[in-house]
């Protein structure tokens, strides 16, 4: 670098928030001061001061040791790290053409940066001389656990390749970044440009809650006055089970099934083609037969075998229980005097109506009861009965958008442990899901670094000074998002690769998965669920219902996320060539499996951000299935001790599952709470699957 770019840099960094001390409560990112123009600059200084930390280890005269070779790089690319964080939550949570702009160059160059440092083969050879000495070495449980993951990353990472094979890599890498980033921007793309104005003959049967939500998401558009459905599951999943406007679910689930299959700019079908050609020929220079093989070489399930194993174990009485409900569902078409064959738009609408008449209960009857703010302290209470932590809303914090929320969290010794960052409401400037991320990890390397947890979802928000009230599935997901949350703001670790959520794909959904039993729990619904209007508790028999009804529909929900769970699979195992034509691909993939007609994929190929945005679910979407086999059993810890707080089980469950992040293999972290392995028929039984269709 020039003398002249050198000093045109720092006199930047002078000026530029992302590069100087935070002097913001808790050190956090000083949202209002920073803007689009601020990232590109902070990036190149950020790569450049970690190029020269990775140059100094890998230089280093010294004979490689623990603290020169593997603490040292732990210690490296901290400015990365912030300047990340801070960007990619916006990218995903509060974006705008700028800043999607700059995320297609950031994608590139950190791909870019990231190659030569894990392709490193003096880099390598330091580490890989440590792991061959391991046993020698002295080292602590999570220090040799540290030092095996490293090994084992730049193993997979290509350090071990010829210069050929590592170019070619590097290539693909490039290309791959690029690659995900575009698939996102199309997806936000399609749901950004796509609403549906709902005039009054076209509200039938739709609750006052939808519509207010309705008219408050007009609003976020610049539509006052006006009522609309967005492309977000939150606004299109309760409109296809209240509206009794056949045309217009058939409408609104065609367009939600459609993203990213429009042929137009947003289009993703080439997009896929690509991705999957070069992830198998990354998988090959490896030495791997499938992109699967190597994806699941580094995770719990091992093989592409176990994982279809377990879906197809699942599959078969999930498809059995959904074909059932599909012929009652049809005979109340019937009844109703419909002359035509019940069609994927018209299934919630009609599973509605047949809980109503086998349990007495729709999602309508509850929601009034089920507050945000109601929920969001009920998920805090539980956490503090579990765990002692404790939340205190903060207003002194920036955010990056008005509707977050910040609490500080305390420990059980009262000392300050972590941020905690609520960003609950749909906006077009936020992608569609739910996620937690953070802004800063935990870790003790360097003096206890306490973290800045991120939960963010696209909840309705409610009209008119009303309360924002949430579904059983949407309470469910905040639960959800809390254990992640919480994953990350009780962990308790010393090196900051291992801390929190830093762990295999199909182990990470478990502590968040195991949360969302709370939520369900009567004693937990008895004291939060409140009516929005009235604050009466949720009456008995009302809740008694909902607890009834709980496993109603599971056939579809089961079929709906295993099909989509196979298709990444078939993806990811069959040759790229195969699935050239995906829309062919996965019609025939389809038709293999028995997919019942009259229910879709959770998430068709072109809208899959999982497995398309990025690598990280790619041949791992089966992760949530296998990590709720651990939770499902998990949660028999306390029931079997007849109490769900019970505070010798939920010590175990802190200090070794949302404790210990990272530090152990996930096998041995869940037999050392539960003592055993889990049993896998606890998911059936959870999902009432292993009950007959009619005795369900």
């Amino acid at each position: 670098m020039s003398e002249l770019v050198q000093t045109a840099d720092l006199s930047e960094g002078r000026a530029n928030p992302l590069l100087k001390p935070w002097e913001t409560p808790f050190e956090t990112p000083p949202f209002a001061e920073i803007e689009p123009e601020h990232f590109l600059p902070a990036f190149e200084q950020a790569f450049a001061d970690h190029a020269a930390e990775i140059g100094a280890i890998t230089h280093d005269p010294s004979a490689p040791d623990f603290a020169n070779t593997v603490t040292a790089l732990e210690r490296s690319g901290k400015l990365l790290s912030k300047v990340s964080a801070v960007f990619y939550d916006l990218v995903s949570a509060h974006s705008n053409p700028a800043i999607l702009e700059i995320d297609k160059e950031v994608s590139l160059r950190m791909a870019r940066h990231w190659n030569p440092i894990m392709m490193n083969a003096v880099l390598f050879g330091r580490i890989a001389m440590l792991h061959e000495n391991r046993a020698a070495l002295g080292l602590t449980g999570e220090q040799m656990r540290l030092l095996e993951r490293s090994y084992t990353n730049f193993h997979r990472a290509g350090a071990g390749l010829d210069e050929a094979a590592k170019k070619r890599r590097a290539e693909i890498n490039e290309r791959l970044a690029q690659l995900g980033t575009s698939f996102s921007h199309h997806l936000l793309g399609d749901e950004q440009e796509w609403f549906m104005e709902l005039g009054e003959d076209d509200r039938t049967g739709l609750p006052d809650a939808f519509v207010a939500a309705a008219r408050a998401a007009a609003e976020e558009r610049g539509m006052a006055g006006k009522a609309i459905v967005t492309l977000s599951r939150s606004s299109v999943e309760p409109f296809l089970k209240s509206s009794s406007r056949r045309d217009l679910r058939e409408k609104v689930y065609k367009a939600f099934t459609a993203r990213g299959d429009n042929g137009n700019a947003n289009d993703n079908n080439a997009t896929i083609v690509e991705i999957l050609a070069l992830r198998e020929e990354a998988a090959k220079i490896m030495g791997f037969p499938t992109y699967a093989a190597y994806r699941l070489e580094d995770s719990m399930a091992k093989t592409p075998e176990a994982v279809r194993g377990l879906l197809e174990r699942v599959w078969k009485p999930a498809r059995a229980r959904a074909m059932a409900d599909r012929d009652a569902l049809q005979e109340l078409i019937a009844e109703e005097g419909g002359n035509f064959a019940l069609a994927p738009w018209d299934w919630r609408y009609y599973a509605e109506k047949l809980r109503q008449r086998r349990a007495d209960f729709d999602d309508a009857a509850i929601k009034p009861y089920l507050v945000l703010d109601h929920m969001i302290e009920a998920a805090f209470d539980c956490a503090t009965r579990l765990f002692g932590v404790t939340f205190s809303e903060r207003k002194d914090v920036p955010v990056w958008h008005p509707d977050v929320r910040v609490w500080e969290v305390r420990g059980a010794d009262g000392r300050h442990k972590a941020l905690f960052y609520g960003d609950y409401f749909a906006r077009p400037s936020k992608r569609s899901g739910a996620w937690m991320t953070s802004l800063r990890d935990q870790q003790k390397l360097d003096g206890e670094i306490a973290p800045l947890v991120i939960n963010v979802c696209n909840f309705s928000r409610g009209a008119d000074g009303q309360p924002a009230l949430l579904s059983p599935d949407d309470a469910r997901t905040l639960f959800h998002e809390f254990g992640h949350g919480l994953h990350g703001m009780l962990s308790d670790v010393t090196y900051p690769s291992l801390s929190g959520t830093s762990v295999f794909t199909d182990f990470v959904e478990l502590p968040s998965q195991l949360y969302e039993h709370w939520q369900e729990q009567p004693q937990v619904l008895r004291q939060f669920a409140k009516h929005y209007q009235t604050g009466e508790p949720l009456p008995d028999d009302l809740l008694q219902r909902f607890l009834a009804a709980r496993k109603f529909n599971q056939g579809f929900a089961t079929v709906e996320f295993v099909s989509s769970a196979l298709i990444d699979l078939e993806f990811h195992t069959q040759p790229a060539e195969a699935s050239r034509d995906v829309a062919a691909f996965e019609k025939a993939e389809l038709e293999k499996i028995g997919m019942p007609a009259e229910i879709a994929l959770r998430h068709r190929p072109t809208q899959f951000g999982h497995i398309f945005s990025g690598s990280h679910y790619a041949a791992g979407y089966y992760s949530y299935m296998w990590s709720e086999v651990m939770d499902a059993d998990a949660f028999g810890a306390f029931e079997e001790a007849g109490n769900i707080f019970d505070p010798a089980v939920a010590k175990r469950l802190h200090d070794d599952i949302y404790a210990s992040g990272g530090s152990r293999e996930p096998e041995e972290a869940y037999i050392a709470f539960r003592g055993r392995e889990p049993e896998a028929d606890a998911l059936l039984r959870r999902r009432g699957l292993l009950e007959t269709p009619e005795a369900a």
